[in-house]
């Protein structure tokens, strides 16, 4: 039977090429549209690292004044070295790992490249295997180098290349702002988008190229790139000294499963408490721990204006289907005939209603295969916007599944309308006009 409605199909697109054509368009253009809009909200909202993302948690303190506190206030987003450092000595996590943004000239000797200004990041040694940082050359350095305050670094494969011509460097020295330190690891591409685990340095594109010890860039006084929040009584020393009351250090923790979350959460309260007696801070425990999504989420990390065109688009969608709904009715009904004619030969209003669904359908499909290029071709002029994501903005296999899913149920739902508008037309009327 669907071979049947098929042919009658065929002839139908035959005898009302217009109609069908514009039918098509109006499905191809809202379906393409949409599908531009979603595919940067499905690319910007994406899972950063799907295996570890429910493990790894960002923890968040308040060690502010006591003055402006309501209950329920969120505390900041970094912390504070004395806290953060306070916090990677006790290991109550899996793993734990304290970081900060920085950058500099870095060179290196007998390099076939002169000194250029990267970005860096100065970060504890589980950094590496918490974030699953895959390697071309050699490994991370471990907690010893932490506590040693070992003059050693990883770096970037396009850093590599640059300075090495791609060969394996570990062994060698780069210098970094006058400093040598020993490389003992070369990373391959690493750079999550959004770059969930420092935000405040780029959402989009960090492509952080030098890693070093957090002590050792303390100790070498290298330049901090990132915000930096300071409070409380005046500052005079410098603002990344230990015991400065200003706020810069992203910390992450990894935990098993969610009870031990749970009791992580209520150490950072115990922890907060402990502070408060000592005098450190002013205010009851406020602590946050919340897993990559939720960081994410918690931090807006999809743009307003991509928000905004995602309800405009799908307003436009709508308004395509109203006018695929009213060529439709009109396409149907101008076929009076034909259908009163296969009524009084014995089809049912359900064959009708089946014939009818089949032709949208297929109008659908064909709506989908032209909305796919017109949603690549939208895709290409986001890509050619000077925003950080635009580069992101790809269409993957989901998205292109969702594309014909899409134009097959839109096309259907213009269709129940107009197809039980024609499966109403009585045969008798159409019998006395032949």
């Amino acid at each position: 039977m669907f071979g049947y409605y098929l042919t009658l199909a065929m002839r139908s697109f035959r005898q009302h090429r217009v109609l069908t054509v514009l039918i098509v368009l109006s499905i191809a253009v809202g379906i393409g549209t949409s599908m531009t809009v979603l595919t940067v909200l499905h690319v910007l909202s994406g899972d950063p690292i799907p295996a570890k993302s429910a493990r790894l948690f960002h923890v968040q303190l308040d060690p502010e004044p006591a003055d402006g506190f309501v209950p329920g206030i969120e505390p900041m987003d970094l912390l504070t070295r004395v806290d953060a450092e306070a916090l990677l000595r006790q290991k109550r996590g899996l793993r734990q790992a304290l970081m900060a943004g920085g950058s500099g000239m870095v060179g290196a000797e007998g390099g076939v490249q002169r000194p250029l200004r990267v970005a860096m990041r100065h970060a504890s040694a589980d950094f590496f295997p918490m974030f699953d940082t895959p390697f071309r050359h050699g490994g991370a350095w471990g907690a010893e180098e932490d506590e040693n305050r070992a003059r050693v670094a990883v770096i970037g494969r396009q850093l590599n290349e640059r300075l090495f011509g791609g060969a394996d460097s570990t062994g060698r020295s780069v210098r970094v702002d006058g400093h040598d330190l020993t490389i003992v690891g070369v990373l391959d591409d690493w750079d999550p988008r959004p770059a969930f685990h420092d935000l405040g340095t780029g959402r989009y594109g960090a492509n952080d190229q030098v890693f070093l010890p957090f002590s050792s860039a303390r100790d070498l006084a290298l330049e901090h790139r990132g915000p930096m929040h300071c409070f409380g009584r005046e500052i005079v020393n410098a603002r990344t000294a230990h015991n400065v009351p200003c706020a810069w250090i992203q910390y992450w923790v990894e935990l098993q499963d969610p009870a031990q979350a749970q009791a992580y959460r209520a150490y950072l309260d115990a922890y907060s408490e402990q502070q408060r007696s000592a005098g450190r801070f002013e205010r009851p425990a406020n602590t946050r721990l919340r897993d990559v999504m939720q960081w994410l989420d918690y931090k807006r990390i999809v743009p307003g204006d991509v928000q905004l065109q995602v309800w405009l688009a799908l307003g436009f969608l709508v308004v395509c289907l109203v006018n695929t709904v009213g060529l439709l009715l009109a396409k149907f009904l101008r076929r009076r005939n034909e259908i009163g004619v296969r009524r009084a030969l014995g089809a049912s209003r359900a064959d009708i209603f089946r014939q009818c669904l089949v032709e949208v359908g297929i109008i659908g499909v064909a709506g989908g295969a032209l909305g796919l290029l017109l949603a690549l071709a939208g895709l290409w002029l986001v890509r050619q916007r000077p925003a950080a994501y635009a580069d992101m903005a790809h269409l993957d296999l989901p998205m292109l599944l969702l594309t014909f899913a899409l134009a097959l149920l839109t096309s259907l739902l213009a269709g129940l309308l107009p197809a039980w508008q024609a499966m109403q037309i009585p045969p008798a009327l159409q019998l006395k006009s032949q």
